[in-house]
């Protein structure tokens, strides 16, 4: 299954309540009415497109047909794809940037989304495309994260740096940049704790970090990746709005789309907060890491029905 066959498919679930739901809608009813738009609204807003935003599309669906004077309801089928492209589609958003020698991943995230899975899975994907990949544990706060990190570590095929648990991360981080230095290595993976006793204190950490990586290797990170939960919905957004304005977030990685019927969430995401989603879990797999392309997730969100 090629990269859209899996993204399609892990959009089933929101494919079934949106894309179902707004087919239902436009060809179960013959006119547009003031019933049909708010209709809709309930629609988008069930799917986790988000409040604010699903009003917004609808009233541009609404200025829309009464600009062109349509009151036909498939007409909003196709308007409504390029409207969401429009959201999600922008040109600086393409694809994860690596061209550092070595390039530096950070990974920041809330424990229980799926982090280090992601970090096995990314490894994996990048290994797969020719670099020598490095993953650094520098979540020492808990100490089954150091274990299931070196877990994906085996089954991606990557070596690991690791300290004792309880070290400072960031000394963890300098000893993995100077490994990749000394032995070739292309992209290192940065794992950061996703829980500490404050807000403050995670953010205290992450900075120190970020100064070890930017004195060491002067413009990385080039990449800040968050890992969301897709099942989570709304929380989802809270959560990104909280990393994003602390950590510098580039991307996102969204995990378990394939579990959830909020798959809208992306959107929400977008709109709200401008950051790109660059990554989704498309499954359970160490395979099953899709880089995310806004035009097949309309489709795979809406289907091809005119």
């Amino acid at each position: 299954m090629g990269l859209f066959g899996k993204l399609k498919e892990s959009l089933k679930k929101t494919r079934e309540s949106l894309a179902n739901k707004v087919e239902g809608l436009i060809y179960g009813r013959t006119q547009v009415d003031e019933e049909f738009y708010e209709d809709l609204e309930e629609i988008l807003i069930q799917a986790d497109v988000g409040v604010q935003t699903s009003l917004e599309l609808v009233e541009r669906v609404r200025s829309a047909m009464q600009a062109k004077k349509w009151d036909d309801p498939r007409k909003l089928h196709p308007m409504l794809k390029e409207y969401l492209r429009e959201i999600l589609v922008t040109r600086e958003d393409v694809g994860l940037k690596i061209s550092g020698n070595p390039a530096v991943i950070m990974i920041v995230g809330v424990n229980g989304t799926g982090k280090t899975t992601s970090i096995g899975k990314l490894a994996y994907k990048l290994k797969n495309e020719g670099r020598k990949v490095l993953l650094a544990a520098a979540d020492t706060f808990r100490a089954a994260a150091i274990d299931q990190l070196e877990v994906w570590g085996r089954r991606a095929g990557v070596d690991v740096i690791k300290h004792q648990p309880g070290s400072d991360p960031a000394a963890v981080v300098y000893d993995a940049i100077q490994a990749a230095k000394a032995r070739g290595y292309d992209v290192i993976i940065v794992d950061t704790a996703g829980r500490l006793h404050t807000k403050s204190n995670l953010m205290d950490e992450l900075n120190k970090i970020y100064r070890v990586i930017g004195r060491e290797l002067p413009g990385q990170p080039e990449e800040v990746l968050l890992v969301l939960d897709a099942t989570t919905g709304h929380n989802a957004v809270n959560q990104a709005e909280l990393f994003g304005k602390s950590s510098g977030v580039t991307g996102i990685i969204l995990t378990k789309l394939d579990g959830t019927a909020k798959g809208g969430i992306v959107v929400a995401i977008k709109q709200t907060l401008q950051i790109p989603v660059k990554l989704v879990g498309t499954g359970e797999k160490i395979d099953d890491l899709a880089e995310f392309n806004s035009e097949e997730f309309v489709e795979g969100l809406l289907g091809s029905k005119q």
